[in-house]
């Protein structure tokens, strides 16, 4: 049996190592995960009683999401029509890639920025327009000009991921006046919840200006339900009908809608978790400050920095002393590494191990 040939050109994904593992293989009793940017502080207590009240297992979930949509639909004032539901934004990437793309087509997109948008396109068979990033902000107007009659989707990772840096509303704006109709821009917002800076866009009514836009937003991240897969897109009705025909039915489980809905009205929660955030932020740009090293002002919950020495390096010596943490060589960025902002004493056992290798790396 052989698969598509441009399937030969990809790899699968590899997550980091979980936790226990990283146990066995280095003889540690302790070991922190500082690597896939979740919310360290877990999920609201009412999502835990959601999940406990939770009881229909026997049954199919709503396919269509209704009691979700609905209350998406309110806290973000848009449409039930124009919300679509997805198994983590990974899903709703494969799902808008496999609707879209063709070998006619391309897609343009930044470079580092998340990998499975290039993914996706490459087993589509689509070309993949890579415009490298500008001070670790997207090039819009660069990726402007790579945009031509053939193609259908521009992504734009806002905050993006790896660099955890912004496009301001003025930049997205002048963007937007110049792309064609027949191209979809999409907004990825998956860290939207952490983000403070005063002049990012809001984006939501930008997809009644602009037809061709698309958001997406996610409950992985800030509500802290990366293990329950359940994320979102909205866009104008008429896209996200034809949408739905690409995805699969009962494509989110019962649990994961209940905990998201119910996760919507802890606002409290996440903004106590934006807060600390913020906090935790700043001792990691004191430490960098502190040492005279490189980093990306974040608008996320990770913070990609210099050590002068390589990722793998520093990434290796970091795993030995227990933080599991991500390598900027497998993001683009090899000279640098990529750390998850835990709690307060996650950040100061990190902070740590990352000034002795500082003052040895000097």
């Amino acid at each position: 049996m052989k698969a598509k040939q441009q399937l030969s050109l990809l790899q699968a994904y590899k997550p980091g190592k979980p936790i226990d593992e990283v146990k066995r293989e280095l003889g540690l009793e302790k070991v922190v995960k500082l690597a896939s940017n979740e919310n360290p502080y877990g999920c609201s207590k009412r999502v835990r009683q959601a999940l406990y009240e939770q009881a229909s297992l026997s049954v199919y979930p709503d396919g269509a999401g209704t009691g979700m949509k609905e209350a998406i639909s309110t806290h973000l004032s848009v449409n039930k029509d124009e919300i679509l539901l997805g198994s983590g934004l990974d899903e709703v990437i494969q799902i808008v890639s496999r609707a879209l793309l063709t070998q006619e087509d391309n897609i343009v997109q930044a470079t580092p920025t998340f990998s499975q948008y290039s993914h996706h396109a490459v087993i589509e068979g689509a070309e993949v327009r890579e415009v490298p990033l500008y001070d670790g902000v997207h090039d819009l107007p660069a990726m402007l000009q790579a945009i031509d009659e053939h193609t259908k989707i521009v992504w734009v990772c806002n905050p993006n991921n790896p660099s955890g840096t912004y496009v301001n509303e003025q930049q997205l704006i002048s963007f937007l006046r110049e792309v064609p109709p027949s191209t979809l821009v999409i907004l990825d917002e998956a860290y939207y919840e952490y983000v403070v800076a005063t002049d990012y866009p809001q984006t939501l009514p930008l997809i009644h200006q602009y037809p061709n836009v698309m958001v997406m937003r996610t409950f992985s991240k800030a509500y802290g339900l990366a293990g329950l897969r359940i994320g979102y897109a909205v866009a104008n009705a008429q896209l996200i009908e034809q949408l739905e025909v690409a995805r699969l039915p009962f494509n989110t489980s019962s649990l994961a809608q209940a905990s998201a809905v119910v996760a919507l009205e802890d606002i409290a929660f996440v903004e106590e978790c934006r807060e600390k955030n913020r906090k935790e932020l700043e001792r990691y740009y004191d430490f960098c400050r502190k040492n005279r090293l490189f980093y990306y002002p974040s608008e996320t919950n990770f913070i990609l920095m210099e050590l002068g020495i390589s990722g793998d390096m520093a990434f290796q010596a970091l795993l030995r002393a227990g933080y599991i943490v991500r390598s900027g060589g497998a993001l683009g960025f090899p000279s640098m590494i990529r750390v998850s902002i835990g709690t307060a004493e996650e950040n100061k056992g990190c902070i740590e191990q990352l000034q002795r290798l500082v003052d040895e790396a000097r």
